[in-house]
């Protein structure tokens, strides 16, 4: 299960930039298409959490569904996994949006 080590990456990074500041809440963006499952992100985050700055905080997880352009006839949509094809039939497409991870927000206790 990769999302244990993602979790301990991102709780790790918080930590570094926060310092000694008692975090209260975390908002992560995860793409449908990054591979990565919120679900198991959730449960990790306790765990992960205990004994740092981030214990007892809660996590907020925005999901960003895919997008793609055709490149053979310019059309933008919707991309729920990699195989979808465009309407035109082609496969020749540019990824636009799905496969983020990013710390959006961390709120810290003043």
């Amino acid at each position: 299960m990769h999302e244990m080590a993602i979790t301990q990456s991102v709780v790790e990074q918080i930590c570094e930039r926060m310092g000694d500041a008692s975090v209260r809440r975390v908002c992560l963006e995860i793409g449908t298409l990054s591979g990565v499952v919120p679900d198991a992100v959730r449960f990790c985050f306790d765990l992960v959490a205990e004994g740092t700055t981030l214990e007892g905080a809660s996590l907020e997880i925005v999901h960003t569904m895919g997008k793609a352009r055709c490149r053979d006839c310019g059309a933008e949509f919707a991309l729920a996994d990699l195989l979808m094809l465009c309407a035109c039939g082609s496969a020749n497409r540019e990824l636009l949006a799905g496969e983020e991870l990013k710390i959006r927000e961390v709120e810290v206790l003043a």
